[in-house]
């Protein structure tokens, strides 16, 4: 079969299968060409979901008629003068999003600029244009793309239900409008008012932004960030490691105004939260990166939702070193959506009476507590009073109260540690904070001068399956940094020599088999600073307080201090929180006194 060029309405259905492939897509394209032509104000209106209707109106710079017709021929841009692909400053400068839409779609263009005595109009269907002709309309540009798809009925077999396609639209409007707090954003979907985002300016208008987007509770459980290293910039918010969701759906990257969805960046940012959150779990922030726009590549993917960088290994450390240094800075941060489900499930009178009292009268009701009561009263004072006195005479000052975490009252179930603060109480998992703690310390010993280790009189002679053995010989090396020393004992054993002194008497033979599995996920092609980290947090894991234990009243105090000094202490190494924190108004509310 000989070769032959294709018909100009094949090629450009072809081009806008990359191009449009559901209606935020259209909706994204016409925002950003609106973003590009200075718009402080920009309207979206969609019906059926974006099939039936997008509409989009701006105030920017318009076209003149001739430029209008220019505008939907493909590879048409006003946005790339020089032709310089290497400085690109505008959201788009390829010239394909309104042919491709006209192409798949019927579309209308009116549009005037602040030289013309009126507005003009051109349309394309299927491909075919027409036009210029006289239109009504102030500066600025309307963009209206009516029944999506209609010529590749095919594309529409992958189209979604109404509701998640509006959801995809205000997911790309949201970005846009965090990337330009200078802009005024209205979004409506049928007869509902979806979004009304007035323009923000000054010193805190990103954060404003931030706000009216994200909502005050995402405001409230965030901390801001800011950081600048080699010429590149990053902003933003991060929400705390406690405040996280199950879906990257809530992490929101910029890069030069421009929403980016880019691996790179998503593995800096979870690198930057690292073991302060779960695996499993993702962080919920809106970081904005600056930097020359000749050091990022954005013609890398057909959305433009992917980028490139010069030096990525900058960008990379820039974006770890400012979350790390500003979730540190945040110091403990309690779990407020724990704290909330925990306060929903409790509620005055939800208590279930015995069922052998139910039918009872008054009398006898009170005449069978009384009877019950009576004998275990006694025996309850007895034990009562020495722990009555004991706690009289360690009661805290009511300095104690003051700090963060505030001060010891009591230890339940020898698992967690219940603290009075000025304005409420926290409750404290004591071997998920001292875990962490001693995590930091392992890595601060690590970072300084190494662990210090204490060796062992007789040494434990461990039997390992011969594989997981001949691992632990092999990073013996990296282990005795950590301050345990060991060789191997035969094929299928181990000698543990020393161990590391911060962790006192724990049980060796358990963080040797741990650490044999922790090895072999771990893998050869891991950096040595995380396989040390890895290796740190199993150590730590097993040296820390166990639940179970009964603590003193100074060494819970001790434990509050300590964890009010450490970065990240709100998380033990797996990402789970050490902390809650009940505010009295809402122990109030539950008794009814508010």
């Amino acid at each position: 079969m000989p070769v032959r060029r294709l018909p100009d309405a094949i090629v450009d259905r072809i081009a806008a299968g990359e191009v449009v492939e559901r209606p935020a897509s259209v909706v994204k394209e016409l925002v950003e060409n609106a973003i590009d032509a200075g718009a402080s104000r920009i309207d979206v209106v969609v019906e059926g979901g974006g099939r039936r209707l997008i509409r989009v109106v701006d105030d920017g710079c318009g076209m003149s008629p001739e430029d209008l017709m220019l505008a939907v021929e493909r590879h048409a841009t006003s946005k790339l003068p020089d032709g310089d692909l290497v400085d690109i400053r505008t959201l788009g400068f390829r010239g394909e999003a309104l042919p491709s839409i006209g192409a798949v779609a019927r579309l209308s263009i009116v549009s005037r600029s602040a030289a013309d005595p009126h507005a003009s109009r051109v349309a394309v269907e299927g491909g075919v244009r027409s036009g210029p002709m006289p239109a009504a309309l102030g500066r600025g540009t309307r963009v209206e793309v009516a029944d999506l798809f209609y010529a590749t009925p095919a594309r529409l077999r992958f189209v979604k239900s109404e509701t998640a396609e509006i959801q995809a639209v205000v997911d790309v409007v949201r970005r846009l409008a965090l990337a330009h707090p200078g802009i005024g954003f209205s979004l409506t979907a049928g007869e509902r008012n979806v979004l009304s985002l007035p323009p923000v300016d000054g010193a805190d208008g990103l954060t404003r932004r931030i706000a009216d987007v994200l909502g005050d509770e995402f405001r409230a459980n965030a901390t801001p960030l800011a950081a600048e290293r080699g010429g590149a910039r990053i902003e933003g918010l991060a929400g705390h490691p406690n405040w996280t969701r199950p879906t990257s759906r809530h992490l929101y990257l910029f890069v030069n105004g421009r929403p980016v969805k880019d691996r790179a960046l998503i593995g800096a940012v979870r690198a930057g939260y690292g073991d302060l959150m779960a695996r499993d779990r993702w962080p919920a922030a809106a970081l904005f990166l600056v930097l020359d726009p000749r050091d990022v590549d954005v013609n890398v993917h057909p959305a433009k939702a992917e980028v490139r960088f010069r030096d990525a290994g900058l960008v990379r450390s820039l974006v770890i070193g400012a979350l790390r240094a500003a979730l540190a800075g945040a110091g403990p941060v309690a779990a407020p959506a724990r704290a909330a489900v925990a306060l929903s499930s409790l509620r005055g009178g939800s208590v279930a009476r015995p069922a052998a009292l139910h039918g009872a009268s008054a009398h006898a009701v009170s005449t069978a507590l009384a009877a019950g009561f009576a004998e275990p009263a006694a025996a309850f004072d007895r034990r009562a009073a020495p722990a009555a006195e004991a706690l009289g005479a360690a009661a805290p000052a009511e300095e104690a109260v003051a700090h963060p975490l505030g001060a010891a009252r009591a230890q339940l179930h020898e698992t967690y540690i219940v603290a009075q603060t000025n304005d409420g109480i926290v409750i404290v998992d004591q071997h998920a904070a001292h875990e962490r703690l001693v995590y930091e310390r392992l890595k601060r010993a690590i970072a300084e001068a190494g662990v210090a280790r204490q060796g062992l009189l007789i040494p434990e002679v461990i039997d390992l399956p011969p594989a997981d053995a001949a691992r632990l010989v092999e990073r013996a090396g990296e282990l005795a940094e950590l301050g345990l020393e060991l060789e191997a004992f035969g094929p299928g054993a181990v000698a543990v020599t020393a161990t590391p002194a911060i962790l006192g008497d724990f049980d060796v033979r358990g963080l040797v088999a741990d650490l044999a599995d922790d090895l072999a996920e771990i893998g050869a092609s891991t950096r040595l600073a995380d396989r040390l980290e890895a290796i740190a947090a199993t150590m730590a894991c097993h040296g820390s307080v166990r639940a179970g234990r009964r603590l003193k009243p100074e060494e819970m105090n001790a434990l509050l201090r300590e964890m009010e000094a450490t970065p990240g202490s709100g998380q033990c190494n797996h990402g789970r929180p050490t902390f809650v924190e009940l505010k009295l108004a809402d122990i109030e509310r539950l008794f009814g006194r508010r």
